[in-house]
């Protein structure tokens, strides 16, 4: 496996990397009270932003193919899913000077799992947030930090990066309220 890191996708690809980011967030469609999937239109505009870098993980043997797929910016206002007022709002030295790294999404393929392929983009990633003495974020819903997503990056950045700190920016619980049941 390789990764090639560009702010652009070969248009050749543009189908496979929409079906590898529908097929490894689905599930989310439904697990996830708000929206965290974009739609076909919105995922065209990130890719074909040149402010948001993206990661390409390929099999050198099936170039015709995509392992994995993220993006990656400190352009904030690039991303249609986050408020860019939040950060700007907590940590406005660090926003104007483009120092906060925002991971847009990662999806792997599951043939691509183990491969080291998610180690290595984390890494180069945190390389890059390292290099601007920035901080890095993401957002993972309730469903993938009970699998341990947010755990697995803490673990691979705590390698990276001795005394590192991992900690919880958000949270947004969803009620429901009923009326009990007509007897």
């Amino acid at each position: 496996m390789y990764i090639e890191v560009d702010t652009s996708i070969p248009p050749e690809l543009s189908d496979a990397v929409w079906q590898l980011y529908t097929s490894a967030f689905d599930e989310l469609r439904t697990a996830a009270v708000q929206r965290h999937v974009m739609h076909r239109a919105e995922f065209d505009e990130v890719l074909s932003d040149k402010r948001v870098l993206k990661y390409l993980g390929r099999d050198p043997q099936r170039t015709d193919q995509v392992a994995a797929l993220a993006t990656f910016t400190n352009e904030l206002d690039s991303l249609p899913l986050i408020s860019p007022d939040y950060f700007a709002h907590r940590w406005p030295d660090l926003y104007a000077q483009q120092r906060i790294w925002y991971i847009g999404f990662f999806a792997i393929h599951p043939q691509s799992r183990g491969s080291g392929l998610f180690e290595a983009v984390i890494a180069d990633m945190w390389q890059r947030v390292a290099a601007t003495n920035g901080i890095a974020a993401l957002d993972i819903c309730r469903r993938n930090d009970e699998i341990g997503l947010g755990r697995a990056i803490q673990q691979t950045l705590m390698s990276l990066t001795e005394g590192m700190r991992a900690s919880k920016m958000d949270e947004q619980t969803y009620w429901l309220y009923e009326l009990p049941p007509r007897t």
